[in-house]
């Protein structure tokens, strides 16, 4: 059937318009997983102020709201018909927020995990630059708010106050700070309310305010010098400044205490002197105090932190000041990889083992895996650092990707701690607590050291039973028991956040014999203060260090001698420097030998070598004692006599025969619904559906395991389902998964069941 000459004559004519123009191509929020074609606004098209390149954002109609979206690309063609398209209502910036490589790292992030790109670039944006919301952007950009008196109000004799005492304790306060003035945080520790009354004295010109940057001004004082290098240090640092200007990785493999931070501090000072950026990864926020104390004696230059503690206009400031090239320094949590920085010169990742740099939810990312690729990108080198290793991390060391750089000795006059395993099998228990542990404490307490007694566990105990029927406290909407909390007065599920009151009586039998089963860090807390009420007792877990400077207040308590025996989990196990620690009682590894998941063991191996190097750090030697029932557990065994490295080629070897990771790589597609049915006939439809594409693109040696109920198939009142694809090659694999994920998202099930794929997954739960 031929055209009709008019109509092929129009569509000429707007193929021809359309080919002249310029098209956006678009990062939108939302869960699909493509870019966006946009028409530019008019004026753009006519020459207006702002230009139009890729990294700027632009505000845009999508559906039937309006959302801030991303230039990925500015192009000339579209294969969406003209009709269809958009225009863009404004553009948000005077320059691009992210470098052409940034956008690069964007991209490869989304198409590698599989991700939505708008939703990747969302996760590497403040969270006032993905709002509409001009006036508070601008205010957050102007900095810090700092008020100190003007010449009038030094001069004002405060007594000419006296019908204002309130005004009169500012004045008082203001006048007793330094030239700098006061921001708003130190007058909060003061005053309440402060605010109307301070405004009073502005306006009676008694008070000047002005902005500074947020980013906290060098103290001053001279940097202090750091202790030479012992020739593990050096060498390592030698090898790693060679790397300067060039893509390099590097796993530092140093033993707690062995000084990894001391080859950080002089690498920094190595770039810096280049007039370079570094960034500065750390796993959990806990970390973050403590090394920016280090850091802030050590360089006089500005240092931004970024993690997910701080207020919105904060982290904005900080990551502006960051893009600016203002902040030489950033120290940042797992999202801050994506952190623009256009003069970075290295990326150091700190306990680079840690599962906190992987994702586990919406965007799963591994940050170190994105950093590493982030700086190939950029041609820089990565230092990796730990005393445990990801197997990961030493397999590709192994296998000359990494350079691998031993500090196997302990700086100064430290000593490694002496281990021994308690063994608790038939001896008699106190809330967790065996006699042996408790008498060990005594000694060390009376020679003037100070305890650390590790359980990662929180909560008062993990279960309640009743004594008489053998009903046990469960949660309601997950395959979990209860953990009873607040000295047995509250029940709380740690997988939904469900809570409840602890019950009287027992529902089933109406006994009141209800008793906690196990020990969690509060109950450990409770039965310390009861052997040791002389002694001062503190607790570091997440529910002790919720407010914010808690953790840090904690620390100091512990630093300055007022606590002398310290409870906690696993944010005490990470590069904490307790010098007076020469006792770690190590409470339960049990629960880490024996688990569904694969990692366990190599979890439970760097949890007991991290909490291990906290005793004897400094000139006092140290002891660990490990309390378990299975004292004859090979990989314990291998663990304790031979040292982290042979147990760690025990588990490569293990992993190699098992075809697991890293000798294979993996995904793991999830499915979750109300409906106990669906997320199995969903992950069975998938299944179909793979095995179809690699039948028509000839895609071999992908395995599909599954689909199986996840290893706790109810949790949140949902049901979950999980089928895993494993194959000995990557390529295979992802060039499955994209056409496979795009039959997903059109399927008809694929609408009835919340679903997610993750791409190297560090968690079979």
């Amino acid at each position: 059937m031929s055209i009709p000459c008019w109509r092929r004559a129009r569509s000429d004519k707007v193929a021809r318009m359309f080919s002249s123009k310029t098209f956006l191509h678009l990062a939108v929020p939302s869960p699909l997983r493509r870019g966006f074609d946009y028409l530019p606004p008019t004026e753009v098209e006519s020459g207006g102020e702002k230009e139009l390149l890729p990294g700027i954002r632009v505000r845009v109609s999508f559906g039937r709201t309006t959302v801030i979206a991303l230039v990925l690309e500015v192009k000339d063609t579209t294969d969406v018909p003209a009709n269809r398209l958009k225009s863009v209502q404004a553009v948000l910036d005077d320059r691009p927020l992210f470098s052409p490589t940034m956008i690069t790292l964007l991209k490869w992030a989304g198409a590698y995990y599989q991700h939505p790109i708008g939703e990747v670039v969302s996760n590497a944006l403040p969270g006032l630059l993905r709002q509409d919301n001009p006036e508070a952007l601008s205010t957050a950009l102007k900095g810090v708010r700092v008020w100190q008196l003007s010449d009038t109000g030094r001069e004002l004799d405060p007594k000419t106050l006296s019908r204002a005492p309130r005004q009169v304790a500012l004045h008082q306060l203001l006048a007793n700070a330094s030239e700098a003035g006061l921001v708003a945080k130190q007058i909060d520790t003061v005053q309440t309310h402060w605010r109307p009354v301070m405004a009073k004295l502005v306006v009676k010109a008694l008070v000047q305010v002005s902005e500074r940057s947020c980013l906290p001004a060098p103290s001053g004082v001279p940097p202090i010098q750091g202790p030479k290098l012992n020739d593990a240090q050096a060498a390592a640092v030698e090898h790693i400044s060679k790397q300067l200007g060039r893509f390099a990785v590097s796993l530092v493999d140093g033993v707690t205490g062995s000084g990894k931070t001391e080859v950080y501090l002089s690498l920094i000072d190595n770039v810096l002197a280049r007039d370079e950026q570094v960034l500065v990864l750390v796993p959990e926020i806990g970390l973050t105090p403590q090394l920016l104390t280090r850091f802030r004696a050590r360089f006089a230059v500005p240092i931004a932190v970024l993690h997910s503690g701080l207020s919105d206009r904060e982290r904005l400031c900080a990551w502006q000041s960051a893009r600016e090239g203002d902040a030489p320094i950033v120290i940042g949590t797992r999202s801050a990889v994506f952190t623009p920085l256009p003069r970075l010169g290295l990326i150091i990742l700190d306990e680079e083992h840690d599962i906190s740099f992987k994702q586990q939810e919406g965007f799963r990312y591994s940050a170190r895996d994105v950093a590493i690729k982030r700086a190939h990108f950029e041609g820089l080198p990565v230092v990796l650092g730990t005393a445990t290793p990801s197997l990961e991390s030493l397999h590709n060391a192994q296998q000359g990707r990494y350079s691998l750089l031993l500090l196997r000795e302990r700086a100064g006059a430290a000593s490694h701690p002496d281990i021994a395993v308690l063994d608790v099998r038939k001896q008699p228990m106190f809330d967790g607590l065996s006699s042996a542990l408790v008498n060990a404490m005594r000694r060390h307490l009376d020679a003037g050291g100070q305890v650390l007694v590790f359980l990662n566990r929180r909560g008062y105990a993990p279960t309640m039973l009743c004594h008489d029927c053998g009903w046990v406290a469960k949660c309601q909407r997950c395959d979990a028991n209860m953990t009873l909390f607040n000295r047995e007065t509250r029940l709380r599920c740690h997988h939904c956040g469900c809570e409840r009151p602890a019950a009287k009586k027992c529902p089933d039998c109406e006994s009141t014999e209800l008793r906690p089963v196990g020990a969690g860090t509060e109950r450990l807390e409770q039965a310390l203060r009861r052997e040791f009420p002389e002694t001062g007792i503190i607790r570091i877990d997440r529910d002790t260090t919720r407010r914010k400077g808690a953790m840090q207040s904690l620390l100091e308590s512990v630093h300055d001698g007022t606590n002398r025996i310290l409870v906690g989990t696993q944010m005490l196990a990470k590069g904490h420097h307790f010098p007076d620690v020469t006792l770690v009682g190590i409470v339960d590894i049990d629960q880490g030998l024996f688990s569904a998941d694969f990692r366990a063991t190599e979890r439970m191996a760097q949890l007991i070598v991290q909490v291990a190097g906290r005793a004897g750090r400094a000139e006092k030697p140290g002891q660990v004692l490990i309390q378990t029932h299975h004292p004859d557990h090979p990989l314990l065994q291998v663990l304790l006599h031979q040292g982290y490295a042979a147990f760690a080629n025990a588990a490569l070897e293990e992993r190699r025969l098992a075809q697991l990771a890293p000798h294979h790589y993996m995904a793991l597609l999830r499915a979750e619904a109300v409906d106990e049915h669906l997320p199995l006939q969903f992950l069975e439809h998938a299944r179909q559906l793979a095995e179809v594409l690699t039948r028509s693109f000839s895609i071999n040696n992908v395995q599909l395991l599954g689909p199986v109920p996840a290893p706790m198939e109810r949790r949140a009142g949902r049901v979950r389902a999980q089928l895993l694809l494993q194959t000995a090659e990557r390529a295979p694999l992802h060039h499955l998964l994209e056409p496979w994920l795009q039959q997903l998202e059109r399927s008809k099930l694929g609408r009835k069941v919340r679903w997610s794929i993750d791409v190297d997954p560090q968690e079979m739960f």
